[in-house]
């Protein structure tokens, strides 16, 4: 039995599973607090603490005997975020989330030093924004000099956890190369790194064992003490393990925000202008297209107008393509891919006094749509002709999110058992490191087909213009007023 873990954003999780599929799981809320200037942080203590959490709760649905039957431990998490850590292990302040994009400046001036953005982004396949590693980085030690100085080591939550349990302090080349701080070759790239010049961690495959789990920790945990612990993936390498994605069906993903994932045997070159390119999970490449916000705008409009997620997306489900004409812009926080602004900002267009939450709701999933189908022209280049999707993430949307994707993209979209496909691709890695023989379609079989109606996917083809239009309008008004 594997227990997997997955360090998100908004939430830690937890699930075992053995070679028939999902057997447990739990999970634990994460804060992010935002500030000012663009700037999302989170405790680091929680991350241990929703760790314990998760896996409690995952033992508890496991069996009478929880987590005692666990032979592995393997990581799926979040990339780019990151916080200064002391040779002991002590965070140093809060940690930087990869929303975060206080270090609009120092792009600039990194861009300025390296030859320019474009120039970075085909030596490292990252775009050099306000939210690059490189960037804040490099705002630590403008703003907060001592604070990097007094570190040891630049730390991801799963690679500080990961030494948590094993006393080993290393990092996995699909988070490494989901930085910017390295070249395609898997080499630090000096200018970029600045600072941070021996604080990185060493850089692991991905189904490397990195040690075996400690006494501490496994009586924290519920585990026992000497068994293996995989280091594991980027969350996105691991979905699209765990989707079974290709090049004729490309991973999407809702979770926190959404991604596009496409994975290759080569690495494309020249990268497509929008997108950008990180290292697989199990080799290969992945071209993506991560945007800046999906679920996270979602739980936003529920704080807003007081209507939980389920019931905003369950409602939206009911209503036409086109929101009762309300267009929405998804950059809570700034654009990502296709756009890569890190002045645009989140917006509603339309808007009558009979326009209501679930009109928003509706709006704002075909917004996040839309920007996975520009994404998906972005990459047409490199990708020919998508025959299909499949979806990761569990989103709380219902069916409304396969339902709205499906008829702006034209694409018939299959998902697996578990909703679990992060986990499901860790626990793949787990086995390829440990030889427990798992199998996707044996571990997490496809159980849904959406098909979009021709009727939706022709009216979502007429309302496609106006939806471009006002992006682009927005941009540039956004542009005017920084």
């Amino acid at each position: 039995m594997i227990l997997t873990i997955d360090l998100g954003t908004s939430a830690t999780k937890a699930a075992t599973w053995d070679d028939n599929g999902l057997v447990g799981g739990g999970r634990a809320h994460l804060t992010t607090l935002h500030r000012g200037g663009g700037m999302a942080e989170q405790d680091p203590t929680a991350w241990w603490r929703s760790l314990v959490d998760a896996c409690a709760a995952a033992g508890a649905r496991t069996g009478f005997r929880g987590l005692d039957p666990v032979d592995g431990v393997v990581f799926a998490s979040a990339r780019q975020t990151f916080v200064p850590v002391t040779a002991e292990g002590e965070p140093e302040g809060l940690a930087l989330v990869w929303s975060d994009r206080r270090a609009v400046a120092e792009a600039t001036e990194l861009g300025l030093e390296c030859g320019g953005a474009d120039a970075v982004r085909r030596r490292t396949g990252a775009v050099l924004d306000g939210a690059a590693v490189a960037a804040k980085v490099a705002w630590l030690a403008n703003r907060e000099p001592d604070r990097l100085a007094s570190s040891a080591w630049i730390l991801s939550a799963r690679d500080l956890m990961a030494w948590k349990l094993t006393g080993t302090v290393a990092t996995d080349a699909t988070l490494a190369s989901a930085t910017g701080l390295y070249d395609v070759e898997g080499h630090e790239v000096p200018e970029l790194v600045g600072s941070a010049a021996g604080k990185l961690p060493e850089v692991v495959g991905p189904d490397t064992v990195i040690g075996k789990m400690r006494p501490e920790p496994a009586r924290a945990l519920g585990l026992r003490a000497g068994i293996p612990v995989v280091i594991g993936a980027g969350d996105r390498p691991c979905e699209a393990l765990g989707t079974g994605a290709s090049p004729e069906r490309p991973m999407v993903a809702w979770g926190t925000t959404a991604n596009v994932s496409v994975p290759l045997p080569n690495r494309p070159d020249p990268v497509p202008l929008g997108v950008t390119v990180t290292r697989g999970a199990l080799g290969g490449w992945l071209l993506e297209g991560g945007l800046s916000a999906a679920g996270s705008l979602l739980a936003w409009l529920s704080d807003l107008t007081g209507v939980s997620v389920e019931d905003l997306g369950c409602q939206a489900a009911a209503r036409p393509p086109g929101a009762g004409g309300v267009l929405a812009l998804p950059w809570l926080g700034g654009a990502r891919a296709p756009w890569w602004r890190d002045d645009a900002l989140a917006g509603f267009v339309g808007l009558r006094f009979d326009h209501g939450p679930v009109d928003l709701a509706r709006a704002v999933l075909e917004a996040v749509a839309f920007d996975v189908a520009r994404c998906l022209d972005a990459m047409s280049a490199s990708v020919v002709g998508p025959k299909g999707l499949a979806i990761g993430g569990s989103a709380a949307t219902g069916p409304a999110w396969t339902q709205v994707l499906t008829g702006i993209t034209g694409l018939t979209a299959v998902q697996r058992r578990s909703g679990e496909a992060a986990m499901a691709g860790a626990a793949l890695l787990a086995s390829e490191a440990l030889g427990a023989g798992f199998h996707l379609e044996r571990l997490d079989p496809v159980t849904a087909e959406t098909t979009p109606p021709p009727e939706m996917v022709l009216r979502y083809a007429e309302l496609r213009p106006g939806a471009d239009r006002v992006a682009a309008a927005a941009l540039m008004l956004n542009g005017d007023a920084s």
